[in-house]
């Protein structure tokens, strides 16, 4: 039976939710064209890896080899090209993630695949794959569409629901080993340092709290971070606030940071210049905090609220913990 072949990411041996997402949104196209999904996993397994088979993959291919402890892009491509190779999938998905966008255009090229990247929504047409993607900056989104060539896509995390399916077996996961030529990997991790207590990052949580540069200095994120501690939200920043040394550029949401597409995106004291808005327009509820009521920002917000931020938040914050404490 023909497939769609899911390029997945694990940490600390468990999956990350953005692979839940790909398989999900691979299963859907699976189920247009009349295939499965076969769930790749390169590199060091992931305990929960038989979890992928309640949202849709059939198989689950763990692929080892020791040049893959540690990510690289010449040897994940090689890997991956080998996998390519030997299940000739329809179309190869993986997600765009800073390593599926480090990932994407290597693999493409090494397997001939016309590459469409940073996708938002994918469908079948006449048998043909059409994804729709943020140009310009995210001022316009195409329709662009694969002919004869290879399909490969990356997904925008948060684009795409990780729906599990009613009555789905897990998948057990199959073994394999693969032959990579190490001379050809001419950059390899050596060593990887986390920040101590690390935070939830912008582009995996499912609400984002961001601050700009209207809360005027480092101190005012105090109320952002409590605010975002009370919904269980990721703290963000725009260019600015990364700029001037107030947040790290981890927390950057924008064109040259981090594009995220959360549930929730509350936006604070942000005007909402083109560049910050590629970054977020494609979250599904945007929430507008700024007392200029001609901001950018409102254009794109689902609900806005004009006022000081340095007023509005602590009562939000206030009433958010006080139905909590009601539930």
């Amino acid at each position: 039976m023909p497939t769609i072949l899911v390029l997945c990411e694990s940490k600390s041996g468990k999956l990350k939710a953005v692979s839940r997402e790909a398989v999900s949104a691979a299963k859907k196209i699976a189920q247009a064209v009349g295939a499965d999904v076969t769930a790749v996993i390169l590199g060091p397994a992931a305990a929960d890896a038989a979890s992928l088979g309640a949202f849709g993959a059939s198989k689950v291919i763990h692929v080892s080899n020791p040049e893959l402890a540690s990510y690289s892009t010449e040897g994940y491509a090689q890997a991956a090209a080998e996998l390519v190779k030997s299940e000739n999938p329809l179309a190869v998905v993986l997600p765009a993630t800073s390593r599926g966008k480090d990932l994407g255009p290597r693999l493409a090229a090494r397997i001939g695949a016309a590459l469409l990247s940073d996708c938002t929504d994918v469908k079948i047409d006449n048998s043909e794959f059409k994804a729709l993607r943020p140009i310009y900056g995210g001022k316009v989104l195409m329709w662009a569409k694969v002919k004869g060539a290879l399909p490969l896509l990356t997904l925008r995390p948060k684009a795409f629901l990780a729906e599990q399916i009613v009555g789905a077996q897990p998948a057990v996961p199959e073994s394999r080993t693969v032959a990579l030529d190490a001379s050809k990997i001419r950059a390899r991790v050596v060593e990887e340092k986390a920040a101590a207590g690390a935070a939830l990052d912008v582009t995996e949580a499912d609400i984002v709290v961001s601050g700009g540069r209207g809360l005027k200095g480092p101190e005012g994120f105090g109320m952002i971070q409590d605010l975002a501690k009370s919904l269980g939200a990721a703290v963000g920043a725009s260019r600015a606030v990364v700029d001037a040394g107030w947040r790290p550029h981890s927390e950057q949401v924008g064109q040259t940071g981090k594009v995220v597409s959360p549930t929730l995106y509350v936006a604070v004291a942000i005007s909402g210049a083109v560049q910050h808005l590629a970054g977020m327009t494609t979250s599904r509820t945007i929430v507008a905090i700024n007392k200029d009521a001609d901001a950018p920002i409102f254009k794109v917000a689902t609900y806005g609220i004009v006022g000081d931020a340095f007023e509005v938040v602590p009562k939000l914050t206030e009433e958010i913990k006080k139905i909590k404490e009601q539930a």
